[in-house]
């Protein structure tokens, strides 16, 4: 049955906004700090086959549209009236889930004995057990690592909550109270969703929601061919780095070849490194999946803003994505960090794509997502383990636009949590947040500020966690003459005589009074610096964007001070400066990817990689790290942040080449 336009707009219009109302109901009933300010939720309607047709546009997460509840829902078996099935494992819940924090429930919504729908909520609980307060750290190696897994089971029978599962959460959480505050506000969520979606029943029929469940997907996915046979055909490809596993110093490859035709979209990620012994992995089935198709579905949705958000966006595209690499993980592999590798898949199908439109893409994000966890003993027991602020850095630049300063929505669109709330909530004082001078790509168009987050821990025995750090090797790149952002870092008491810096960490203690400085890298920028408008330099300089020095040695542009003391375009000298271009323009993607590449080529990296997959997925990581670890004996420490001699690249190269000819031998035998 097809539904007449008007019909179809007015139904979908009103699902629609039972999708936000529900949102709004979990928002203000939560009691975690992480869902009720920063909003790691959301809440959707599927259709009677599991794809979400109907998805908020303007609160909660983005990027899990492409999302269904399939397999969850047969995972938990013949359903009744009144049942909630929730589940948090990526494996056995077909991608819904995406790491154990996540916890989802979805309810189907029955008309006169038949499913009409499914409502779905998810939230990102506070802590789920596992080896560490908040249950994730980078250097766990396997799932059950990372906190209680529960399959797609019934928290609730035909109305009656099952007090054994309520039982067995709040036994393996350290926050047993709020996540049972938050399983009541997705509780109540879902009710108003099934009130709601009984209500347009009501007066529109079950046949005409019926179809509209249907119709809205197919129109969606007619949009969004739509939308992408306006690009180039042809085949793209893009590579991309993760600066480390956490526990080896081996670079983590993601490699993305895009193909368009007529509005298919293809994603080959063939060449991608296999999955890690570390928490960097996707769970993604090698399907379209949330987490590697992101940087699409807003390709999609800025090609065509009014395209309405369901399942159907999703539709013309079609994944290769080698089952045992990082992008689409065998279990028990853990994925608990799976948002850095999502970060950086991001931007290298921002890459692809950018070979295809080049006038619509932009330069890489920041590139990193850091939830910044303080667990501390709360007053009257147990403890408190709290989201501190979600950083980010800011977009990259594109063709006639300057990237956004300190906020980043690529893979998510959290909110930052005000500084009065956190001060409430949890023993820090917040010293300094604010956008970090100097850290976007000088570029025509200026890549987007990173954030600067200083804060000071004001009690004993707490423990600092900040999963997701990233780009503190390999920087953000810039596009068409660009240059890259700055590298993050993380300080622990900068300044002071116990000063201590940070790479990724999995757990750090702290004691009063120590202070905690994390800056996140800025975004790539866009076109040659050079040419960047002077007056916009001038002003970059005015808001602490930009510094002095830095104007004159990135973008050739000169300021003093004024004759009232304000900084002033001395237009003369900078006219003068420009004649002359700097020695060196800006590597793209910096001096560190440079150094990598001249050792590990395209042909090198992609011969290594196809080789390994030819050995038992039990062995492949082991094997990669033996092999990269013998080529960076060649090389001098700190490498790539230190270059190699030509003679040290040579011996790397030869090296390389050799052990990958003697695992090309040992997998043809």
């Amino acid at each position: 049955m097809k539904l007449d336009p008007v019909t179809l707009e007015i139904i979908g219009n009103k699902l629609g906004a039972l999708t936000e109302e529900m949102c709004l109901t979990l928002q203000r009933t939560s009691r975690s700090l992480y869902v009720k300010e920063t909003a790691d939720f959301c809440c959707a309607l599927a259709g009677p086959d599991g794809r979400f047709t109907a998805y908020p546009r303007g609160i909660g997460v983005s990027g899990f549209v492409g999302l269904d509840v399939r397999t969850a829902v047969e995972q938990a078996g013949p359903l009744e009236p009144g049942d909630v099935i929730i589940t948090n494992d990526p494996y056995t819940s077909g991608g819904l889930a995406t790491h154990l924090p996540d916890i989802q429930l979805i309810e189907p919504y029955f008309h006169e004995g038949e499913i009409a729908g499914y409502g779905w909520a998810f939230i990102h609980c506070s802590d789920i057990g596992g080896r560490v307060p908040s249950s994730l750290a980078p250097t766990n190696h396997e799932i059950y690592q990372e906190g209680l897994r529960i399959p797609p089971v019934k928290l609730v029978r035909a109305g009656e909550p099952s007090r054994d599962i309520a039982a067995l959460l709040a036994a393996n959480s350290r926050t047993p109270e709020a996540n049972d505050g938050d399983l009541r506000a997705m509780l109540a969520a879902l009710r108003t969703g099934r009130e709601r979606l009984a209500r347009v029943i009501a007066q529109h029929g079950a046949a005409d929601v019926a179809a509209a469940h249907t119709d809205l997907v197919d129109y969606t996915a007619d949009k969004a061919r739509a939308a992408l046979a306006g690009l180039r055909d042809g085949t793209y490809r893009f590579t991309d780095y993760l600066d480390d596993d956490a526990v080896s110093p081996v670079p983590v490859r993601i490699s993305v070849s895009v193909t368009l035709d007529r509005g298919a979209l293809h994603l080959d990620f063939t060449g991608t490194d296999p999955q890690v012994d570390a928490a960097f992995n996707i769970a993604s089935h090698g399907r379209a999946h949330a987490w590697i198709t992101t940087r699409v579905l807003a390709l999609i949705c800025t090609l065509d803003p009014a395209i309405p958000l369901n399942g159907g966006l999703i539709r013309p595209v079609t994944v290769t994505a080698p089952e045992g690499s990082v992008v689409n993980a065998r279990p028990p592999a853990a994925v608990g960090i799976r948002h850095a590798t999502a970060s950086r898949v991001n931007d290298a199908l921002g890459g692809a794509l950018g070979l295809a439109a080049p006038e619509v893409m932009p330069a890489a994000s920041s590139g990193l997502v850091v939830p910044v966890v303080v667990a501390e003993n709360a007053p009257g027991g147990g403890q408190n383990v709290q989201v501190l602020e979600p950083m980010v850095g800011g977009t990259g630049a594109r063709e006639g636009a300057d990237g956004v300063d300190g906020r980043d929505s690529g893979i998510s669109n959290l909110a930052n949590n005000p500084v009065e709330t956190v001060e409430t909530e949890i023993g820090a004082e917040i010293v300094r947040y604010a956008l970090r001078p100097d850290s976007g790509g000088p570029g025509r168009w200026r890549g987007g500020s990173g954030l600067e987050l200083v804060f000071r821990i004001l009690g004993d025995d707490c423990r600092l966690l900040a999963r997701g750090l990233e780009r503190m090797r390999f920087r953000p790149w810039g596009s068409a003459g660009g240059g890259p952002g700055v590298p993050a870092e993380l300080v622990v008491n900068e300044g002071r005589d116990d000063e201590r810096r940070y790479g990724k960490i999995d757990m750090v203690a702290l004691r009063k009074g120590d202070t905690v400085t994390l800056r996140t890298s800025g975004a790539g920028g866009y076109g040659d610096p050079w040419t960047r408008d002077a007056e916009a330099v001038l002003g970059d300089v005015r808001r602490g964007l930009v510094t002095v020095p830095a104007a004159a040695r990135d973008y050739g542009v000169v300021i003093a001070a004024g004759a009232d003391g304000r900084v002033a375009l001395d237009a003369p000298a900078t006219a003068a400066l420009r004649l002359t271009p700097p020695a060196e323009p800006p590597h793209g993607a910096g001096p560190e990817r440079a150094a990598w590449d001249a050792v590990h080529s395209t042909e090198a990296a992609d011969r290594l990689i196809a080789a390994l997959f030819g050995l038992t997925p039990s062995v492949r990581y082991a094997r990669r790290a033996a092999v990269h670890t013998a080529v960076l004996a060649e090389l001098p420490a700190g490498f790539p942040m230190v270059a190699g001699s030509d003679a040290q690249v040579t011996a790397a190269r030869a090296v390389l080449k050799k052990l990958t000819e003697e695992l090309e031998t040992e997998t043809a035998a």
